[in-house]
């Protein structure tokens, strides 16, 4: 598989994937059962803490750069780890066909923490917003980079309606602008890593952080391998990381998160 046509294939076989769903859970249907649901847990919240660096999680199996990244993968032992190592807030991978993900593990994972759940996926349109809401979600990952400027407004403005918190990912100053381009976006993810080429690199924080507005809550993405980097996270003003996996290739999740994280 070349690199640089990942992201293309991913998105594709995603659009194929809420046709499908649409045609096996209408939208209106979905709308209908959201209403009886019990609050989401706060998200932004969790991990907004003063004079600290929180703690996101995530569970993947797999992923385009790396392949099968845990071959015993149990996800409830992780999420019971993730639980006693009492992160703030945990990541679901969805999606399906790259990263071996399944919206069922939302809730599984809600039933043995007490966390909030981001669903982390190539979320394309408002149908997977209202399904997150419905398989247990308490915020969504939106990438700025797929979306336009209108899609992302209509997809934070579904969101905030349905209860969820949103993290809106960046990666470049093109997708910064866009996302500072919408009123009352709190939550802004730095994502390291390149989406087309699956490149990491750290100076995309470094570059991008100093020109966020300073009330802006910052997630860190991909690339926190070591302590080192946590602390100048901290020394910067980063609110939170989000570690995959670094603790998915451990052997012992729970040392690792102790070992990077310094608690």
């Amino acid at each position: 598989m070349i690199k640089g046509g990942v992201l293309k294939e991913i998105v594709n076989k995603k659009k194929e994937r809420i046709s499908l769903a649409k045609q096996q859970f209408p939208e209106e249907e979905l709308k209908v059962k959201i209403e009886g649901l019990s609050a989401t847990r706060p998200f932004i919240e969790a991990i907004n803490k003063p004079r600290t660096i929180s703690l996101i999680a995530e569970i993947k199996k797999a992923s385009p750069s790396c392949g099968v990244i845990r071959p015993d993968f149990n996800l409830e032992e992780i999420a019971r780890i993730y639980q006693e190592a009492d992160v703030q807030a945990i990541s679901v991978l969805t999606e399906e066909d790259f990263f071996q993900g399944s919206l069922s593990y939302i809730n599984e994972v809600k039933k043995i923490t007490k966390q909030p759940v981001l669903r982390k996926d190539f979320i394309l349109e408002p149908y997977q917003v209202y399904e997150s809401r419905f398989f247990g979600a308490d915020a969504v990952l939106l990438i700025a980079d797929l979306l336009s400027k209108d899609k992302l407004s209509e997809l934070t403005q579904i969101a905030s309606g349905l209860g969820l918190d949103y993290l809106v990912e960046i990666h470049s100053e093109k997708d910064l602008k866009k996302a500072l381009g919408l009123k009352g976006i709190p939550l802004i993810g730095i994502n390291n890593r390149d989406l087309h080429t699956l490149e990491v690199d750290f100076k995309v924080t470094e570059r991008l952080f100093p020109l966020i507005p300073k009330e802006k809550v910052i997630v860190v993405e991909s690339g926190v391998q070591a302590h080192q980097d946590i602390l100048f996270l901290k020394i910067l003003g980063v609110s939170a990381v989000l570690i995959g996996e670094a603790f998915m290739q451990a052997e012992d999740v729970r040392r690792k998160i102790e070992e990077i994280m310094g608690w």
